[in-house]
């Protein structure tokens, strides 16, 4: 499978964040990326996983990028979409401007807050999110201006100011998670065609770097099928990832 693209890679390391988490519902709201793991995780090896359109409707089976679900099995008002929140029924995938080494995040501005050199999102639901539910993380251009020491403002919390659990980070280069005693961020796997000094430099802070780093797995036959012919034909992935 030599032609498998990063973009795939991606996607399936982003369906892999899924793996066994059951009858919940699957909130990536990042990008085409992990809204499209999402859809292989459920599509293959996590076939409880709940799984919307894109808007309040979950749909009877994984809905290709781009399109509306031609079968509703449910409709997900805001107020129902608030009780999945507040009972953890709900694995979100978000996208940060910031990341620090325990998972803290900034969506909010960039600089000081009182004089931001940038505004950006706001909070929106970075603390409801990591304080309430499993959440993990997408970015599709890994650097030390996201990977950074210390975040310019904190709109969703880390391990070390008591999220309830920050998963992973799918990056462009890697898999990082926060596997580790003091749940410092760690280096769980380089893509193909990438190295571990790849990720130490376009990172702003000492990673946990394991003795052994092993490739993140491509994808098989079957997830690539569905990515390609069901899930993805117009291969938007490859926007955010290029080959």
């Amino acid at each position: 499978m030599s032609d498998v693209t990063r973009a795939e890679v991606c996607a399936v390391a982003c369906a892999e964040l899924f793996r066994g988490d059951g009858e919940i519902v699957a909130a990536a709201v990042a990008g085409f990326v992990p809204m499209l793991g999402s859809r292989l995780a459920r599509s293959t090896f996590e076939p409880d996983l709940l799984t919307t359109d894109g808007g309040p409707t979950l749909s009877a089976e994984p809905v290709p990028l781009g399109r509306t679900a031609e079968v509703a099995e449910g409709w997900l008002p805001f107020r129902d979409h608030l009780w999945l929140v507040l009972n953890a029924r709900r694995h979100v995938v978000m996208g940060p401007s910031q990341i620090d080494r325990y998972g803290n995040t900034n969506i909010s501005c960039i600089g000081d807050w009182e004089r931001p050199a940038r505004q950006l999102l706001g909070s929106r639901g970075g603390p409801g999110n990591t304080l309430l539910n499993p959440t993990s993380y997408w970015v599709p251009k890994h650097s030390t201006r996201v990977f950074t020491d210390k975040v310019d403002f904190v709109s969703g919390v880390g391990w070390d100011r008591g999220a309830h659990e920050i998963r992973a980070v799918v990056s462009n280069l890697a898999v990082l998670d926060f596997d580790t005693p003091e749940h410092r961020m760690r280096l769980r796997s380089v893509h193909p065609g990438v190295t571990v000094e790849d990720v130490v430099a376009a990172t702003g802070f000492e990673l946990v770097v394991p003795d052994e780093v092993p490739e993140t797995r491509l994808p098989d036959a079957e997830e690539l099928r569905v990515m390609r012919e069901v899930l993805d034909p117009k291969g938007l992935r490859e926007r955010e990832v290029p080959a």
